[in-house]
C-alpha cells in the first residue's frame, strides 16, 4: 500500500512534486477528466500552503462493471498502489446510490484513492462541480481542507463508511440532479448527428409530401390543436420505434433491479425526447426553407382559395415535419444500432459491462 506521509505538511515537504492520475470511463467522464486535469495543478497550487509542484494526467479505462459495487472491490479492481502517481481519482458515469441517496464520491485516504460518480453532481455546470468534488477528495486524502474551495465541504454532506468517507449530492432535488446528470452523460445532441439516415429519410418523406396539394389543404384547415396532436403523435411514434427496434428498454431481472431499471429507462426516454425534438425542429427548418424556395405564393393561393402569407408556409412546414418524423421513425430501422444505443443509458452500460467482463475473462 502506498503511504501518504511524503505528501503531508511540514517544512520538508515544501517544493515536493505531487502527481494525480485521473482514470475515466470512455465518453463524458473522459472528456471531463481531460478538462479537469488541465486546470487542476494550477488550482491546487494556488491554495497549497506547501507550494507543491502539482501535475495531473489522464487515462481512459472502464473498471466499474456494477454501479453498486462495494468501494473496497473498486479499490481492488483499480489497484491504486500499483500506479506511479501519488493520488488516483477514478471518474465514472455509473450512478452510485446509498438507498435512494445519490453518491457523489467515495474517498479512501489510506489508499490515496477516490471514486467520483460524475452523474451524481447533476446536469448543470457539471465540469465545475466535478472539479470541486475532485479537489474536495484530494483535500480529504491529504488531510488539508485548505486545498478545496471555501464552502465545498458544506455543499456535499458526508458520512464515514468502512473504507473511507462517502459524499452525497447536495440536498434538494437529489433524484432530479442524478437524472439530469445521466441525461447529460448520454449527450442527446449526438442522437441527431448519429441518426443521419433517419434525417435524410424523414426529409425525403417531407419533400414528397410537399408536392401534394392535398397536404396544402390539410395544413390550411387542421387548426392548431390538430396540428399539435399530430406533432406529439409523430414524436411519440419515433421514440417508441427507436426503443422497440433497437431494444433500448431495460427489463429488471429481479425486484432489486427494478429501481435501477426505472432510473435507466427514464434517462433513456428523456434523452430520446430531447434528441427527437431537436430532429423535429431541424426537419421543420429544412422543410420551411424548401417550401419557401419551391412553392410560389400564387400557386398556393390558387389551391387554397385565399391570399397566402408567411404564416401559411409556417403551418405547412409544421404539418410536413410531423409527417416526415413518422417517416423517419420507419427509416430508423435502417440505422446502425451503435448510433442509437450511444444515446441510451442502459444499453450503453450493458455494452461496457460486457466488454469489461470479457477483458477480465481474457486476463483471468
Amino acid at each position: 500500500m502506498k503511504s501518504n506521509e511524503h505528501l503531508q505538511g511540514g517544512p520538508g515537504a515544501i517544493g515536493e512534486q505531487a502527481s494525480v492520475l485521473l482514470i475515466a470511463d470512455p465518453g463524458k467522464p473522459q472528456a471531463l477528466a481531460e478538462r479537469v486535469a488541465e486546470y487542476l495543478p494550477e488550482r491546487l497550487r494556488s491554495r497549497d500552503r506547501l507550494e507543491r509542484r502539482w501535475t495531473a494526467c489522464v487515462r481512459s479505462k472502464p473498471y466499474l462493471s456494477d454501479e453498486q459495487a462495494n468501494f473496497a472491490d473498486v479499490i481492488d479492481a483499480v489497484d491504486p498502489s500499483s500506479e506511479g502517481e501519488d493520488i488516483v481519482v477514478y471518474l465514472t458515469d455509473l450512478p452510485r446510490r446509498e438507498d435512494t441517496l445519490p453518491v457523489v464520491a467515495d474517498v479512501s485516504a489510506d489508499h490515496l484513492f477516490a471514486l467520483i460518480s460524475v452523474v451524481g453532481v447533476g446536469g448543470v455546470d457539471i465540469e465545475g462541480r466535478v472539479r470541486t468534488v475532485t479537489e474536495l477528495a484530494i483535500a480529504r486524502i491529504l488531510g488539508e481542507p485548505e486545498l478545496t474551495a471555501p464552502g465545498a465541504a458544506r455543499r456535499f454532506p458526508c458520512v464515514q463508511i468502512e473504507d473511507g468517507i462517502r459524499y452525497f449530492a447536495p440536498s434538494g432535488l437529489r433524484r432530479l440532479r442524478l437524472l439530469s446528470g445521466m441525461v447529460r452523460a448520454n449527450r442527446p445532441w449526438r442522437l441527431v448527428t448519429g441518426l443521419s439516415k433517419v434525417l435524410v429519410g424523414a426529409f425525403a418523406t417531407g419533400a414528397v409530401a410537399l408536392a401534394t396539394s392535398t397536404i396544402w389543404m390539410f395544413a390550411d384547415t387542421m387548426g392548431p390543436w390538430r396540428m399539435s396532436a399530430a406533432t406529439v403523435l409523430s414524436i411519440v411514434a419515433m421514440i417508441l420505434w427507436l426503443i422497440l427496434d433497437h431494444e433500448l428498454w431495460e427489463r429488471p431481472r429481479s425486484p432489486e433491479e427494478r429501481d435501477r431499471s426505472v432510473l435507466y429507462n427514464t434517462a433513456t426516454v428523456v434523452t430520446l425526447v430531447i434528441g427527437v425534438i431537436v430532429l423535429h425542429v431541424a426537419l421543420f427548418c429544412l422543410l420551411l426553407f424548401t417550401a419557401c424556395l419551391t412553392l410560389p405564393p400564387e400557386l398556393l393561393s390558387r389551391i387554397l382559395g385565399h391570399g397566402v402569407n408567411f404564416s401559411d408556409y409556417l403551418t405547412l412546414a409544421w404539418l410536413l415535419a410531423s409527417i416526415a418524423t413518422i417517416g423517419g421513425a420507419l427509416g430508423s430501422g435502417l440505422e446502425d444500432d451503435a448510433a442509437v444505443t450511444e444515446a441510451a443509458y442502459g444499453a450503453r452500460q450493458r455494452q461496457r459491462i460486457e466488454g469489461t467482463r470479457s477483458r477480465s475473462n481474457e486476463t483471468g
